[in-house]
């Protein structure tokens, strides 16, 4: 799938970190080789970004190929380059990239 046909959108799943329900988000997405990236713009405010630190075991899915895998909150500090190039991808798609970047590393390809 090129970029220029990507779907505008994955669908998030998370477990609910109080009530264990699954919690489906629809958001705008990157991704670079096989990671798909997502930018939380409240920050680690958000619910799902709450939820995914409590349990980062996740499902998501991009059209019609679903994946199941690990999430994690990626450290500014830490990991500058990943997350301005994150960014940057994310202003070239949807011109807008100002947030909390996650990233979502698949199990396995599906």
């Amino acid at each position: 799938m090129t970029r220029a046909a990507e779907p505008p959108y994955l669908y998030l799943t998370t477990t609910g970190r109080r009530s264990r329900q699954p919690r489906e988000i629809e958001i705008w997405f990157t991704r670079s080789e096989r990671r798909y990236y997502v930018i939380a713009e409240n920050g680690a405010r958000a619910q799902w970004v709450q939820n995914l630190r409590a349990d980062p075991r996740v499902r998501w899915r991009v059209a019609e190929i679903a994946f199941s895998g690990q999430a994690c909150v990626v450290d500014a500090a830490a990991e500058p380059a990943l997350n301005e190039a994150v960014q940057v991808l994310s202003r070239e798609k949807y011109g807008w990239g100002e947030g909390l970047v996650v990233e979502l590393i698949p199990d396995a390809d599906p």
